[in-house]
C-alpha cells in the first residue's frame, strides 16, 4: 500500500498576506505540516501543491518534497479544496491512500497522521479525519425561539461528566484513492476521528491567531524535548571543533571534548535515550573514538543523513519527530528541518542557525553536545 500526502499553498492569502512563508515559532509556517508529512513513516510521498515560485523554493527544502504546478484556476480565493486535488491527482503517480493535510495546522504532528492509519484499519474504515473534541453547550434557532443541539436543559450535566461533541480542526483527511475517483469526496462512507489536543483547533486564518499558535507551538518544543528517543549528532564541527591535524600520511588527530561523551552516556543511562553519530567523513579517528565510547549506530562517509536516520528510526520503531539532531553546517540541514528537535553549536553556519530549533552558547567541539544531552535530560525531571 502505497500513501501520498497533499498540502495546497496557494500564493494569494488574503486574510494574513504571504502567511505560508511567515516564520512563526522560527519556522516558515509550511515547514510545520511539511515537517509532520515528511516525518511520518506511514506516508511515502509528500506533494505541495503551489501557483507561488516562492512557496515552491521554500518547500523543496524539506527532503522528500515534491512540488507540483497548481493549476491557476485552483489558486483564486474561491477555488474548492477538492479542485487542487482533482488537479493534483494525474500528477502524483500511482498512489493507494490520500493525506489532504492543511498548511494553516502547524500543530499536526506526524504521530497523529500516524494515528489516522492506525485508527482507519483498526475500525476497518474508508477514511479519518482530525476532530479536537468541545464541551460546549450549543443552540439552534428554531423560527423565533432557541433550541438545545446536544443537552437537556433539565438535566444539565457537569463539564467533567459531559462527553461534548467533536469538532473537524481541517488539519488532515484520510481516504482511499478509491473512494476519491468514486466520489469526489475527501471522505469515504465509513470513517473514523482522530482526536488532537484542544489547542488544535486554532486555524490561521486572521493576524489576531498568529500570535495564539505562535505561543502554543513555542510549549510543543518542551513536550517534543521529553518526547525524544534518539540523540544524533554531526563529528566535523559539532563533537570536534573542525580542525584536523595532519601529518606525512593524511589525517592524524581530531580533537575531542570529554565532557560531550559524558553527557551523551550519561543520557542514555539515566533516560533510555539512543545515540547515534553521523559524519559525511569517513575518518580512523572518528573510528576509534566510536570504538572507545561504544557506541553503536555509527555511520561514518554518509552524504544522506536524513536517509540515515529514517533506517534508525524504522530499527527502533520511532518517528524522526523523536529525533534530536545537532550539526553546525550545510550538509546538516535537511536532518535539522526534518528532525522533532533541531540544535546547532554557537559557532554554527548562519543558515544552520536559522534552522535550529536552539543554538547553545557552546562552540563546536566545546561542549555543546554536552549542553544539548543535558537538556534533553532535564525535560524528563521537569
Amino acid at each position: 500500500m502505497t500513501a501520498v500526502a497533499l498540502i495546497p499553498a496557494r500564493g494569494g492569502s488574503q486574510g494574513i498576506p504571504g502567511k505560508n512563508l511567515k516564520p512563526i515559532a522560527g519556522r516558515p509556517l509550511i515547514h510545520w505540516t511539511l515537517r509532520a508529512a515528511a516525518g511520518c513513516p506511514l506516508i511515502d510521498r509528500v506533494y505541495v501543491s503551489t501557483d507561488d515560485p516562492a512557496i515552491a523554493r521554500v518547500a523543496a527544502l524539506i527532503p522528500g518534497v515534491t512540488v507540483l504546478d497548481r493549476d491557476p484556476a485552483t489558486a483564486t480565493a474561491t477555488a474548492s479544496t477538492e479542485s487542487v486535488i482533482h488537479d493534483a491527482l494525474p500528477k502524483m503517480g500511482a498512489f493507494d491512500d490520500l493525506v489532504l493535510i492543511q498548511a494553516t495546522s502547524p500543530l499536526l504532528t506526524a504521530g497523529d497522521l500516524a494515528d489516522g492509519f492506525r485508527k482507519r484499519k483498526e475500525a476497518g474504515a474508508t477514511s479519518a479525519l482530525s476532530v479536537v473534541r468541545q464541551k460546549r453547550f450549543l443552540w439552534e434557532t428554531v423560527g423565533n425561539l432557541a433550541k438545545p443541539v446536544n443537552y437537556d436543559p433539565l438535566r444539565r450535566p457537569r463539564r467533567q461528566d459531559f462527553a461534548g461533541h467533536l469538532m473537524e480542526n481541517g488539519a488532515f483527511y484520510l481516504t482511499t484513492r478509491e473512494s476519491w475517483l468514486a466520489t469526489g469526496c475527501r471522505l469515504g462512507a465509513s470513517t473514523v476521528a482522530v482526536e488532537m489536543p484542544a489547542e488544535s483547533a486554532v486555524e490561521i486564518d486572521e493576524p489576531e491567531d498568529w500570535p495564539v499558535v505562535e505561543t502554543f507551538l513555542e510549549q510543543a518544543k518542551q513536550h517534543r524535548l521529553a518526547n525524544i528517543k534518539l540523540l544524533a549528532t554531526d563529528v566535523d564541527g559539532t563533537l570536534t571543533d573542525g580542525g584536523m591535524f595532519y601529518g606525512p600520511d593524511g589525517e592524524a588527530l581530531k580533537k575531542f571534548n570529554t565532557r560531550d561523551a559524558a553527557g551523551m552516556l550519561r543520557l542514555k543511562k539515566e533516560t533510555g535515550v539512543e545515540l547515534g553519530v553521523i559524519t559525511a567523513e569517513d575518518s580512523p579517528s572518528v573510528h576509534s573514538r566510536m570504538r572507545k565510547l561504544k557506541i553503536e549506530r555509527y555511520a561514518p562517509g554518509s552524504k544522506d543523513k536524513v536517509a540515515v536516520l529514517r533506517r534508525w528510526c524504522a530499527d527502533l520503531g520511532i518517528g524522526l519527530d523523536q529525533v534530536a539532531y545537532i550539526g553546525d553546517d550545510f550538509n546538516d540541514l535537511p536532518a535539522l528541518r526534518l528532525c522533532g528537535y533541531g540544535a546547532c553549536p554557537s559557532d554554527a553556519d548562519p543558515e544552520v542557525q536559522a534552522a535550529a530549533d536552539r543554538i547553545f552558547a557552546q562552540p563546536g567541539g566545546g561542549g555543546c553536545v554536552r549542553a544539548f544531552a543535558d537538556l534533553i535530560r532535564s525535560s524528563r525531571v521537569h
